[in-house]
């Protein structure tokens, strides 16, 4: 098996990472493999000189692309560097948390496509991201995850086949936030090409502000609605908004105008309400259909 693992970042380093990657590989009979660390325009100089230190690592190296160029072109650049059959997708930001996490990607062949699932390590409980996640790691576990297969994936901690990638690339109009694997499992899905769900989680312990998950939820929102022709049917709060008829949407749309600046007070304090969070996505992918 000649597998390739590709590593998009921006403004992390990766050193550690990718150690343990490598660390993980030797042990691994019949792997021949590869590190690619593709740098999506850092404006850190002090990550990118630390990330510099990732082509001392066997099979590894560290591409600095020099621009921002978004999510989806970036691993699509990626891709085009790989040297395997095989790719294996995980974020700069991701630790590996399972002493057998390579190995149980390489022992799920033959499989075409493979995902391993995250896990976000506890964080403060005013953290509104931390909250979240907490909340919804019930359906990250395998059993959940393998009811919607095509829905209950991302990109990051994917496997996947190179000829797949580039037969089905990510969509480089996904330039913001969010969704650019969404539309790959639809593209999946409509080939008829299964993703098997195995238990190898990548590990998250860093958790941004309530101000910047906000400021990053809104931005998402503004992609899945800008490209709700393409999502309808992958994404749960999307179907819920193009649901609402007329009358409905015009009361959400009152009661979110009215309240819209005391529950984001709210999100942004120390005291975040889950079920505030929940309303105001909604009332504000509603919006954007209004403006």
């Amino acid at each position: 098996m000649l597998l390739s693992i590709l590593i998009p970042t921006h403004n992390d380093v990766c050193i550690e990472l990718v150690h343990s990657l490598t660390l993980q590989a030797f042990t691994i009979d019949d792997l021949t493999w590869e590190v690619v660390v593709a740098d999506d325009g850092s404006t850190d100089q002090k990550v990118i000189a630390a990330n510099q230190s990732i082509n001392n690592e066997p099979n590894s190296r560290y591409v600095l692309y020099g621009e921002n160029i978004g999510r989806a072109a970036i691993r699509n650049f990626l891709v085009t560097q790989a040297r395997g059959e095989w790719l294996l997708f995980i974020d700069g930001d991701g630790k590996v948390i399972d002493d057998e996490y390579l190995k149980k990607f390489v022992n799920s062949q033959p499989v075409e496509v493979c995902y391993g699932g995250y896990k976000m390590m506890p964080g403060p409980k005013d953290n509104l991201r931390w909250l979240y996640e907490r909340h919804a790691a019930p359906h990250h576990q395998v059993a959940d995850r393998q009811q919607t297969p095509y829905q209950s994936f991302n990109i990051c901690n994917l496997m996947i086949r190179r000829e797949l990638m580039l037969k089905y690339p990510l969509d480089n109009r996904f330039v913001k936030y969010g969704y650019e694997d969404v539309l790959l499992g639809k593209h999946l899905q409509q080939a008829d090409i299964m993703i098997t769900h195995i238990d190898a989680p990548i590990g998250f312990f860093d958790y941004e502000t309530n101000t910047h998950f906000v400021a990053k939820t809104e931005e998402g929102l503004q992609t899945l609605w800008e490209y709700r022709k393409d999502l309808q049917g992958y994404s749960k709060l999307l179907d819920i908004a193009l649901s609402c008829n007329s009358f409905c949407r015009r009361v959400i749309l009152g009661i979110y105008d009215i309240n819209k600046k005391r529950w984001k007070q709210n999100l942004l304090s120390t005291s975040p309400s889950l079920w505030i969070f929940n309303l105001y996505k909604l009332g504000y992918l509603l919006r954007l259909g209004k403006s």
